[in-house]
């Protein structure tokens, strides 16, 4: 598997900066670490370089309208576990549930621990029991650990489960998922009264801060179960020593664009070279792209309109349209 520091070493023999069976000084790798991690920030904000959705569940408080995602945000999980390398193994779920990017806290967890992808934990649901692999080797006893989730920088769609009848009673065969409309912040002004009871969820708003995000649903919900689709943001590298654990394609992505970025910092000014290195880091991000374009979205109504005062489904819970 590759590392930081062969993407590194790679990307400075393209610009000639090394040449061949050379490593690059300790000071020359640093400068090209931090240009690395810069280069996976930027990643971050570009839609079609995500391979991987992130689903955000949470159970909903009743009469709670507003709610805080992040590091030590409201929004998260709790569970029992352990880790052995870099394998951690779920025994219990205390609240919340699992998802790929959440970091870690807990006694003796190496800080920046994050979950890289499901193993046996993969189920039918998102809170499996089971396996996950996480980015750092370390060995944990058997402990309560948090789980936070990264701060989005947007939300993209959103649905609520309702699992029980307004009579309290399980709803046969599963719960029933209802969209949930994301609106901006024009929209979310317009609506006049913020506080308005209804049975679930409808619409929400999403406001991104420097480290915690603020969540609003609307109207003051009285059950449900929420979740929320972002885009993973990718982790930062901790050393130029950590495998790399991205599909197919990143890794010559992460060369050239790396290459480039650092053509100007080492004095390389050369049309030739500057063209052939430009052209290899957009086909190496235009073939991820590819990849990771989404199908065309079907035919829906309006975000704005689904938080207005229309008829829905809810019928269904309460025996009569929600007005």
């Amino acid at each position: 598997m590759a590392t930081p520091i062969d993407i590194i070493s790679n990307a400075l023999k393209d610009i000639g900066a090394l040449a061949s069976g050379e490593t690059p000084t300790p000071e020359e790798t640093q400068d090209a670490f931090y240009t690395l991690n810069e280069l996976l920030d930027q990643w971050s904000n570009e839609d079609m370089m995500i391979f991987y959705k992130t689903e955000i569940v949470f159970p909903i408080t009743p009469g709670q309208t507003q709610y805080t995602i992040g590091p030590g945000g409201q929004i998260g999980a709790s569970i029992t576990g352990s880790i052995t390398g870099n394998i951690l193994t779920v025994t219990g779920i205390t609240s919340g549930a699992i998802a790929v990017g959440q970091t870690l806290s807990g006694a003796g967890i190496t800080d920046g621990t994050k979950i890289q992808q499901m193993l046996t934990g993969a189920g039918g649901n998102v809170n499996e029991l089971g396996t996950y692999q996480v980015n750092i080797s370390q060995t944990v006893a058997s402990t309560a650990i948090n789980l936070y989730y990264q701060r989005p920088l947007n939300i993209d769609s959103a649905f609520v489960r309702i699992n029980t009848n307004s009579n309290g009673t399980p709803i046969v065969n599963g719960g029933l998922d209802y969209p949930v409309a994301v609106l901006n912040v024009e929209d979310y002004e317009m609506i006049g009264l913020k506080t308005l009871n209804g049975p679930w969820p409808k619409a929400l708003y999403y406001q991104p801060a420097e480290t915690l995000g603020n969540l609003f649903v609307w109207p003051n919900p009285a059950q449900g179960e929420m979740h929320l689709f972002v885009n993973t943001i990718f982790s930062r590298f901790v050393t130029i020593n950590d495998t790399i654990n991205l599909p197919q394609g990143y890794t010559m992505a992460l060369r050239w664009c790396l290459a480039e970025r650092l053509m100007p910092m080492f004095g390389k000014a050369s049309a030739t070279q500057i063209a052939m290195i430009t052209a290899f880091a957009g086909q190496a991000k235009a073939t991820v792209k590819r990849t990771n374009m989404k199908p065309v979205q079907s035919a829906r109504f309006n975000d704005a309109l689904l938080s207005s005062r229309q008829k829905d489904a809810g019928w269904i819970l309460t025996g009569g349209f929600f007005r």
